[in-house]
This record gives structure tokens, sequence and C-alpha cells, in this order.
């Protein structure tokens, strides 16, 4: 493995994994807003490392940028091993109930964004007949709950691409990974989730992301406990599960 695409590179798992990557001799392409820290995120890797980092600007709601982005990531290496989606948008449940421009903002940025970088990078990796593809879903997308039902559906919906896309490249021997993330302590839920031995910082999901690639899985429940927590919450019925209030 010699290049890897982060996409959203500023968020706490992304940082975590890039420097996983950065670690095993790996060169990155780091995409997201905000460009001074993600320039500063290169440069520490490349001290540290002796890697190469590139820096591209990649905003999730400008879709004129997005068309064009990964053909821009190719143009500054020629070639990609891998491509890692990791960012996302989490609106207040209240708030979308009430305003539909903050629903169609987050399924943009959730799903149709992912959707469309996904997509092209598939027809390069589907090319060349090797590579992985990995994004971020979540626990959330299994089950609709009442405090975050919208939210999951975006999350959902990833999923259920996902799966329609490793069927697609299963043959082309392209990996998809499905990561479902249970409560991370990043700058997204910051002030939402209250300390528990649930919380995982970055730096757990990451590990498991990077462990997860290099073994070819396809689903990955992390930490571990949630593919146990979510089984059991999947086989509640639904008649009981509309009344529990979380």
């Amino acid at each position: 493995m010699k290049q890897v695409l982060i996409v959203g590179a500023t968020s706490g798992i992304s940082k975590a994994l890039a420097y996983h990557f950065a670690s095993k001799h790996v060169n990155l392409i780091l995409a997201g807003r905000d460009m001074e820290e993600i320039n500063r995120l290169a440069t520490d890797l490349e001290i540290r490392y002796g890697i190469h980092a590139n820096t591209i600007y990649f905003d999730a709601l400008k879709e004129e940028n997005i068309s064009s982005f990964f053909e821009r990531c190719l143009q500054l290496t020629g070639d990609l091993d891998g491509i890692i989606v990791s960012y996302g948008l989490m609106h207040d449940q209240k708030e979308m109930e009430q305003n539909r421009s903050s629903i169609r903002e987050m399924i943009n940025v959730n799903f149709t964004s992912v959707v469309y970088i996904l997509e092209e990078a598939a027809r390069f990796f589907e090319k060349k007949q090797k590579g992985f593809i990995c994004a971020i879903s979540s626990v959330a997308g299994d089950r609709g709950r009442r405090n975050n039902y919208i939210y999951g559906a975006s999350k959902g919906a990833i999923t259920v691409y996902l799966q329609g896309l490793r069927n697609r490249l299963a043959h082309s021997k392209v990996n998809v990974l499905t990561v479902k993330p249970g409560f991370v302590d990043t700058k997204m839920t910051y002030g939402l989730l209250k300390p528990s031995i649930l919380v995982a910082p970055p730096r757990t999901i990451a590990a498991s992301i990077y462990k997860s690639i290099l073994k070819k899985k396809e689903i990955l429940y992390t930490p571990w406990y949630w593919f146990y927590i979510m089984q059991v919450i999947r086989m509640v019925p639904e008649k009981l599960f509309k009344f529990i209030k979380w």
C-alpha cells in the first residue's frame, strides 16, 4: 500500500487514521474544508514519518466541488490504493423536525456527497482491479430511534449503498468496508454524550478500522461490543420498540 486518500481529514477518527497509515510509511492525500488545520496535519506527518502528504480542498455541500474532486486527487499523485470517507453532519433532531433545510443539508453531507465520491472511486478501482473503499456509517443506521431517526436514516442509507457497492465490486478484487462506530468522543458529538464506558476515543476507532482494512473485512462494528449491543436492539419486536423512549 503506497497511497491512500482520506476525505474529511480534520475529524478525530480521520486524524488518528492518518497517523496509523503514516507510521506504516503510506503516503496520503488529506482532504477537507479547514485547509489551515489540514496543512498543519500534513506537515506534522511528513516530519514525524518521512512520508509525503498532499492536501486538497473539499466541501461536501458544494456539488460543483464534489464533481471534479476525485479527478483532482488523481492529478496530484496519479494513483491510489484506497479511499476512506470519514466525515459527517449531525443536526439536532428537534431542529430538523421544524426545519427542512437542516434535513436537506444533513442528507446531502451524510449520503449524497458520499455516493458521488464513491461512485467515481468505484469506477477507478474497478478498472484497476484492486484497492479498497472504506466509509463511516453508524450503529444509528441499524434501527430508527425517536431521538435521532433522521440522522440514523442518512447513515442507514449509506450502509445499504455500501452493501450494493460491495456486491458490484465483488469480482474486481476491490474490498468495501462499512464502519459502524458506536458513541465516539469527537467534535460532532461534543456536549451530546455523557461520560460513559461506551464512549470511545477516536484512536480506538481508528486502530480497529486500520486493522480491518488490512484484513479486508466487510463490516466493522467498533468498538467490538457494539456488534452484540445492536444484535439485541434489532431483536426487540417493533410493537415494543416503538414505545422505548431513547
